[in-house]
């Protein structure tokens, strides 16, 4: 018998309703290639240093991102230098007053530090090495005088003190 045309369109819908949907392969690779794409662009961009809990860093607006460079950490009653401690103040010593024994071993350690990289590049020798300090928002500043004193006399010129990144404020207008 033969079907009408009615009858073969009413057909050919519903064999195409029952196939079911099928997956768009083509629209789902442009989304993973995009996403791909936007994972490594921004990735570079961020540029974090190493974050202790017990140090609250000081808030500031600047825009420069940290480099990698020698790291001076100050925790509490410890001085560290690349994560190797060089100075531990004893309970009844006050790391905060000047000593000399903490300038002296904090400029060996320097030193040895300067012994263990290449050597200095021009722009290195105009402005010296850098060096990045990491210590609390409430670190007095005659103990940051007496680090950077150490850094300047080892060739450590080119200081930086690491600080939160705070948002900037929308001018009002």
């Amino acid at each position: 018998m033969k079907q009408s045309p009615r009858a073969k369109r009413l057909a050919k819908h519903h064999k195409r309703l029952k196939a079911g949907n099928k997956l768009n392969l083509v629209a789902l690779m442009d989304i993973f290639t995009i996403l791909v794409f936007f994972l490594i662009v921004n990735q570079s961009e961020v540029r974090v240093l190493q974050n202790i809990e017990k140090i609250k860093l000081p808030v500031s607006i600047a825009e420069e991102l940290p480099v990698e460079n020698l790291v001076i950490t100050v925790i509490d009653q410890t001085v560290l230098v690349q994560d190797r401690a060089v100075w531990q103040s004893q309970a009844d010593d006050n790391i905060h007053q000047p000593h000399e024994e903490f300038v002296k071993a904090l400029t060996n350690e320097l030193n040895y530090q300067a012994s263990k990289r290449p050597e200095l590049t021009e722009s290195e020798q105009l402005k010296g090495r850098a060096v990045t300090i990491l210590s609390d928002a409430s670190t007095p500043y005659a103990l940051l005088k007496q680090i950077m004193a150490a850094c300047a006399e080892t060739g450590y010129r080119n200081m930086s003190l690491a600080v939160e990144q705070q948002a900037k404020k929308l001018s009002e207008g």
